[in-house]
């Protein structure tokens, strides 16, 4: 460079820089794009926290779940963030409590402002697919909140629950009846969109989200057949459940009933374990992210046959709320664990995006990443979590419609029969002034060890009740009058996160968002 000008060797100097910057960031890029682990979601409909044989369960046969509970990370407390399934499948996809978006109960839909784990991992470069349950709005594909509205490349899904021989819509088109067991075929169903995700060399997420366990029941023979000896006692006690000749209410024999839902929940397991069968043998298994979890406890019609929690689903008691909870990524889940930090559903937003450098919505999430915990599963989660049924009945039937009506009208067919009909209409309202009764309805703060509970079942002359969860998980020892100042320092934290999410549920928070 002797007989070069200094113009032109400062410009060849600044070429060469700009070259080297520009090599090694693609190097860090396509090193990034190499460590993204994929993600496998996965998700029980009504399986409660008892009813896996690693739990205790004298009967249950799970052994894929057993399994991963043995050789991964196991959630001793992992809780859905509300004691129904719509909502928590909302938590789960927003990171954010489902009543600031007004998704209250069983068939409200999201918002479509709402922004998904899979619109986050999008961004970050992933494929993705949802199998299975949807239930946070119709799946037709002109729905603002269908599953590729939301962020999902394709999707074979249903607007709720669905038995053997489901019927399922493809990507919003026709519904069509696919024959089958449920289970199996949303993963032979999931391996496919693998498989094409690998083609195309990208990482995937793919949410499978099963009819099962949800009533009513109906199993394979070889399955029922592992569940002829249940005690004969149980056909003592009949409970009420749907039939699924009429789609109407009927009472039957428990002990058959439970027969028909373990047999379910078998089917489900064993499903679970042929995708993580083709994972493993594709080299697939070492950095993927693979979750199970239930999305409430079990439901009453289950008897509370086996169960060592207090209540069951559509309660805020334990039995309401905390679900099974097991994940494996062997390369970083490297030794089998176990934590009792509390974890929910919320937390899936803030943990992906942690784990993939995505930003986060600019918008309050309810969620706390767990990637602390995969370094330290013995770390306590100081932090409160909350969880609140909304009084939905402050709603009239004729509320202001967030979205229009025929947008909200489903269209896949199921066996339960609702309003004389046997698809589902969802609803979602506008709510514009706060007022004070809007803060009704059973709520829970929980923070270490202890659970205040507010317009509980059995509460002090106060109006509280006050658990030490970790003594005390079946909840028989009201302790809101031996600890009143932790109890009101507890109630007012409770409240003003309450304000939190009626000022969401305005839709401020839409206003100022960066989606």
């Amino acid at each position: 460079m002797e007989n070069l000008t200094d113009k032109t060797r400062i410009a060849l100097i600044a070429l060469i820089i700009t070259l080297l910057s520009f090599s090694c960031t693609n190097s860090k890029r396509s090193k990034s794009n190499e460590v993204l682990p994929n993600i496998v979601l996965l998700m029980g409909d009504d399986h409660g926290w008892d009813e896996v044989g690693y739990n205790g369960h004298p009967y249950v046969k799970t052994p894929t779940l057993d399994e991963m509970a043995n050789s991964g990370l196991r959630f001793d407390r992992f809780y859905s963030a509300h004691p129904t399934c719509s909502p928590t499948r909302g938590s789960l996809l927003t990171g954010r409590h489902p009543n600031r978006y007004g998704t209250f109960g069983p068939n409200w839909s999201l918002r479509p402002e709402e922004f998904t784990i899979a619109q986050l991992l999008k961004d970050a470069g992933y494929t993705t697919a949802h199998f299975g349950k949807w239930h946070v709005g119709p799946i037709k594909k002109e729905s603002p909140t269908s599953p590729g509205a939301m962020g999902f490349d394709e999707w074979l899904s249903h607007d709720n629950f669905f038995e053997i021989d489901p019927v399922l819509s493809r990507n919003g088109e026709t519904p069509q009846i696919i024959k089958g067991e449920s289970s199996e075929i949303l993963i032979d169903e999931a391996i496919e969109f693998i498989k094409k995700s690998k083609a195309q060399n990208k990482p995937f997420l793919t949410v499978v989200w099963f009819g099962s366990p949800h009533e009513p029941y109906k199993a394979l023979p070889e399955d029922m057949a592992l569940y002829n000896n249940l005690p004969d006692s149980l056909n003592n006690r009949k409970v009420r459940i749907t039939s699924l000749e009429t789609g109407k209410g009927v009472s039957r024999p428990l002990g058959d009933v439970l027969q028909e839902r373990y047999a379910e929940i078998t089917a489900m397991d064993r499903a679970i374990g042929k995708l993580r069968t083709y994972l493993e043998k594709n080299n697939l298994k070492e950095n993927t992210m693979f979750m199970y979890v239930g999305d409430n406890g079990t439901p009453g019609s289950a008897g509370h046959a086996y169960m060592t929690l207090r209540e069951s689903k559509g309660t805020m008691y334990e039995g309401g709320i905390r679900v099974p909870g097991v994940m494996e990524w062997p390369a970083v889940i490297k030794q089998p664990v176990s934590t009792s930090a509390i974890s929910v559903t919320t937390d899936y937003m803030q943990t992906l995006a942690d784990i993939t450098g995505q930003p986060l919505p600019d918008r309050p999430l309810d969620g706390k990443s767990w990637v602390p915990l995969f370094k330290d599963p013995s770390i306590e989660r100081n932090q409160p979590h909350f969880f609140w049924q909304f009084n939905r009945d402050l709603f009239e039937d004729d509320c202001e419609p967030y979205i229009e009506v025929e947008l909200q009208e489903g269209t896949t067919p199921l066996s339960k029969m609702m309003d004389g009909k046997y698809t589902r209409t969802f609803r979602n309202c506008k709510y514009s002034i706060i007022s004070e009764k809007d803060f009704q309805g059973a709520r829970v703060i929980m923070k270490d060890r202890y659970k205040l509970i507010v317009e509980g079942d059995t509460p002090n002359e106060n109006g509280y009740e006050l658990y030490d969860i970790q003594n005390d998980p079946a909840e028989t020892t009201n302790l809101a009058d031996e600890f009143p100042e932790m109890v009101k320092e507890m109630a007012a934290h409770l409240h003003k996160w309450q304000e939190s999410v009626l000022t969401s549920l305005t839709g401020a928070d839409y206003k100022s968002d960066l989606k």
